[in-house]
């Protein structure tokens, strides 16, 4: 018994050093991307938006659309479990929710402006079984925006494969990584993120990485005062 209460505190640094790991194979410390966002309905319909994202330190992620024309120059800002949209035109940005989607998908605000998972997320279980590691994630706190992820993991690449998400119990949807790139200056990882919800049934949304690049950011970039001026930013 006293071996055991001497082990857990080890294994639980461990497997949060490894959650660490996974987060640092997925993105830089600090940079900005283009992505398309695809949300495809029952009927076959489609809607696309492509965005301008950039992302800092472990809190700070800002979103700048392009497309359509219907909403260029939309921007969500998210600061923590703080997220703001700003509409042109509109004096004062408006308060959003995690849970909620500013495109209508099924990828939800907190899917589109991801913080790293080492986080949001402790481990409270690790299984292997032949190349893949199965993750278990409990929230830190009840203002995370799924309570528990299970996360299957490439044991070689460390790369997510399946993440499944819950909140009350009940999964809500799964999400999958596909198609790892290589981006360049040593950027590589899945570059296609598929989901679909238990509750949507028959929708589906994708989000395609077509740009990913370090940048070194001013922690100005991510401030209300500057929500308007994101566009500006880009090279």
């Amino acid at each position: 018994m006293r071996l055991l209460i001497f082990l857990l505190p080890l294994m639980l640094m461990a497997e949060s050093a490894l959650l660490k790991q996974i987060d640092e194979r997925l993105q830089p410390f600090s940079y900005e991307s283009y992505r398309k966002l695809i949300n495809i309905e029952p009927d076959g319909t489609t809607k696309e938006f492509v965005m301008y994202m950039l992302k800092k330190d472990k809190d700070k992620v800002i979103s700048y659309f392009l497309a359509p024309a219907s909403d260029k120059g939309r921007t969500t800002l998210r600061l923590g479990d703080n997220m703001w949209l700003y509409i042109p035109g509109i004096a004062k940005p408006l308060r959003i929710a995690s849970m909620q989607s500013v495109t209508g998908g099924v990828f939800n605000n907190a899917d589109i402006m991801r913080l790293d998972f080492h986080v949001e997320y402790d481990v409270t279980s690790q299984a292997e079984k032949g190349g893949e590691i199965t993750l278990e994630l409990a929230a830190k706190n009840e203002t995370v925006t799924y309570e528990k992820l299970v996360m299957t993991v490439d044991k070689k690449s460390l790369y997510p494969k399946v993440i499944d998400c819950y909140a009350g119990g009940i999964r809500l949807k799964s999400i999958r990584y596909l198609d790892v790139k290589d981006f360049g200056d040593g950027i590589k990882r899945p570059s296609v993120l598929e989901t679909t919800s238990d509750l949507q049934k028959g929708y589906k949304s994708i989000m395609v990485f077509g740009k990913l690049k370090k940048r070194n950011l001013d922690d100005a970039v991510f401030t209300i005062d500057n929500i308007a001026k994101v566009g500006e930013l880009r090279e």
